[in-house]
């Protein structure tokens, strides 16, 4: 992807952050027909010889994608942040100038390695239990895998093949207002704030409040 240096994101930790905190990711597979399929993921952070962690997942056994990654291996996982259009009606500088244009800010993370397919039914069983508990930590009657019949759960098994994903590199996009002056990034925070707080649903206002808090970030880093 293009990444300027003001937009890049090194830190490990961070990048993790995001994976975590929106899981479903785009497994793009290259070929003659390339694939792209959501899916969502479970990160292991501490295993993986290069050090960056392990992705794992599964998909249904009868879509073609799997058939196509067996074949290539190599693959893309596109996990998607925060995103938020950004007037330009925000910026201080618009009083000033009036040189200014609409843009869109976003955060983002791609991981590039080579998966391997699994069909053994134990690590789809623990694959299953470690994405449930991940998303089901926190509801008030949280489920889990043991909660449905055996029988059912392993006849569910045979129908779906696991993903592993050494990560071999993992890169972070934080296109966040950092390449604006500071009076034009706060701009920015106001903005996307007091859309959130509007009555201004979806597509426009979904991601404000969360953007506005990486904005923040940026202009307020300690």
């Amino acid at each position: 992807m293009y990444l300027p240096t003001a937009f890049a994101e090194d830190r490990l930790e961070v990048k993790h952050g995001l994976i975590r905190a929106y899981p479903l990711g785009m497994l793009v597979i290259p070929g003659a027909a390339p694939t792209a399929d959501l899916l969502p993921f479970s990160l292991y952070p501490d295993e993986g010889e290069a050090g960056l962690g392990v992705l794992r997942a599964h998909m249904a056994r009868a879509n073609p994608a799997s058939l196509a990654l067996a074949a290539h291996g190599e693959c893309l996982v596109v996990f998607q942040g925060p995103e938020s259009y950004i007037s330009p009606s925000w910026y201080a500088t618009k009083a000033v100038t009036h040189k200014v244009v609409p843009t869109w800010n976003y955060a983002m993370v791609q991981v590039r390695g080579a998966a391997r397919m699994v069909e053994d039914a134990a690590w789809l069983r623990r694959q299953l239990g470690d994405l449930t508990a991940m998303q089901e930590t926190g509801l008030p009657e949280p489920w889990a895998v043991e909660d449905a019949p055996a029988d059912f759960v392993d006849g569910l098994l045979k129908a779906i093949i696991g993903i592993e994903i050494p990560i071999a590199s993992i890169s972070g996009k934080w296109k966040v207002s950092q390449n604006r002056s500071a009076a034009d990034a706060a701009g920015v925070e106001a903005g996307l704030r007091s859309l959130a707080a509007s009555d201004i649903g979806t597509p426009l206002g979904g991601g404000a409040l969360a953007m506005a808090d990486l904005v923040n970030e940026r202009i307020r880093p300690d």
